[in-house]
């Protein structure tokens, strides 16, 4: 039998990250977010810091000039190949230890054929991600929103350079929730209830 693991995609601002958090422990199974990073800084060699930006960002820029720039070694692979193919490592043995919830890095297109998969999408609204990332982390330089516009493109870029799939295409995952207008509590119960009720894949 595969093992039953919730992957978690999200917009940033949008909770992602705490509502997988929270539907863990409702579940009483793992979650996977800092500690996944610790684990691939660790097996990788790269620092902590340079895993949690580049696991699932581009570099600044179009994901083009990304590439361009990259800084091919001699056998062909950047730094950030190098990490992609730790991370995906990883996150397969991961999944092959037991249920747990596994957030952003891809996760779900990695798992798409090795695990008992619900892919989930957690977004809000604009305004409702402005006010949280203010909350969470302060005025900045840069706009709230130009914040927001700056990571959502540079994570939707490294997704579809690594996966060839679209990020935040609903036909690429099993359910998408809006976090603003339902809040992270009525989404972490959708979830938990998804997963009690959705039938075992063998």
């Amino acid at each position: 039998m595969k093992n039953r693991i919730i992957t978690i995609s999200r917009q940033f601002g949008s909770g992602g990250r705490t509502v997988g958090k929270e539907v863990a422990a409702k579940l009483g199974i793992p979650c996977y977010d800092n500690e996944l990073i610790e684990k691939v800084a660790e097996e990788s060699g790269l620092a902590k810091e340079y895993v949690e930006e580049h696991g699932e960002y581009t570099t600044h820029g179009s994901w083009l000039a990304n590439v361009l720039a990259a800084g091919r070694t001699y056998n062909g692979i950047s730094n950030q190949d190098y990490l992609w193919i730790t991370q995906r490592k990883i996150i397969m043995e991961l999944a092959q230890k037991g249920p747990c919830v596994i957030v952003g890095r891809c996760a779900d297109y990695i798992l798409r054929d090795i695990a008992d998969c619900i892919k989930v999408y957690v977004h809000a609204d604009m305004d409702k991600r402005a006010e949280r990332i203010v909350n969470l982390y302060g005025e900045r330089e840069d706009s709230p929103m130009k914040r927001l516009k700056d990571k959502d493109k540079r994570r939707a870029a490294y997704y579809q350079f690594y996966t060839e799939m679209e990020w935040g295409n609903a036909n690429n995952y099993d359910v998408a929730l809006d976090s603003g207008t339902l809040g992270i509590e009525k989404c972490v119960e959708i979830i938990a209830d998804i997963y009690k009720s959705k039938p075992i894949v063998e």
